[in-house]
């Protein structure tokens, strides 16, 4: 796939869901079919370590970024991944219009089965696509799942090796003492949101992520409630693993751009960093 003038929306792949059961796994089996859509704009410190894990747990990947960001070219070129390479985040004047980016990734799969929206400081957990096919998905459902936090690289480099067995004497989801659960999103007038860092849903829906915000805030929880309450599902087999490079205030989360540190060890960590997106 080109990397360059990707701004251009292709048309989705218009599949027959009657024709192969393994193109079209709706029941969320082994042989369900998994495309996944991550935005990284000098996000690369952190995908350096998510892209390995989780490419070796879905059937495709597709990284959207800046033109600008080199860092996370040169990581899609090491791991063949497909990279598209985009100014769409600042259309409009807007600081940083991630619905724009996930939209032009979303463009880009072939819409054969489940899509998968994943931040790029989202690691997934071992025996994911099992635990998937233990849950028997329902195509009229968006899934969200819990995350650990996982707050500064010293601490991730520590005790990364308990995140393998996730579960306890086979049956108990424990999450590690280091690593507490980050917080689920109930809304008051609309019930339980699944947050953009982990957003399961199936492309027969053709959903599309909202670009009112201008910012990275708010469009995950609009895209969510494109779905009925009922059909909002937690998934409680498993955890997922949210790298972040020190505790950050919820308010002011890079939602217009990267301001926090680098993830990384402390003395190499780049002071140049902390920014926001022009």
């Amino acid at each position: 796939m080109s990397t360059d003038n990707n701004d251009n929306y292709p048309t989705y792949y218009s599949g027959n869901m009657s024709k192969s059961k393994s193109k079209w796994d709706i029941n969320g089996g082994n042989d369900m079919i998994i495309e996944a859509v991550v935005v990284c704009y000098n996000y690369s410190d952190f995908l350096e370590h998510t892209l390995p894990r989780n490419l070796d747990l879905v059937d495709r990947l597709v990284v959207v970024t800046h033109h600008n960001d080199r860092k996370t070219q040169l990581l899609c070129q090491k791991y063949s991944v497909d990279c598209l390479k985009t100014n769409i985040f600042h259309d409009d004047g807007d600081v940083f219009n991630k619905g724009r980016a996930i939209n032009l990734g979303l463009a880009h799969l072939r819409h054969t089965g489940w899509v998968l929206h994943l931040d790029a400081d989202i690691m997934l957990p071992p025996r994911f696509r099992h635990m998937l096919h233990m849950a028997k998905l329902d195509p009229k459902n968006i899934y969200g799942c819990d995350r650990l936090n996982v707050v500064n690289y010293e601490n991730w480099t520590q005790h990364k090796h308990k995140t393998s067995p996730q579960h306890a004497w086979r049956y108990l989801v424990c999450p590690q003492v280091e690593f507490p659960i980050g917080a689920r999103l109930v809304h008051l007038e609309y019930g339980f949101c699944p947050l953009g860092f982990f957003q399961l849903f199936h492309s027969s829906l053709r959903r599309t992520y909202p670009i009112v915000c201008g910012s990275a805030e708010h469009s995950d929880v609009l895209f969510a409630v494109q779905w009925d309450r009922q059909n909002r599902i937690l998934l409680p087999e498993f955890f997922v693993y949210h790298l972040e490079s020190e505790k950050a205030n919820p308010r002011d989360n890079n939602w217009e751009g990267r301001i926090t540190k680098e993830f990384g060890p402390d003395d190499k960590a780049d002071p140049f960093c902390r920014f926001k997106l022009n």
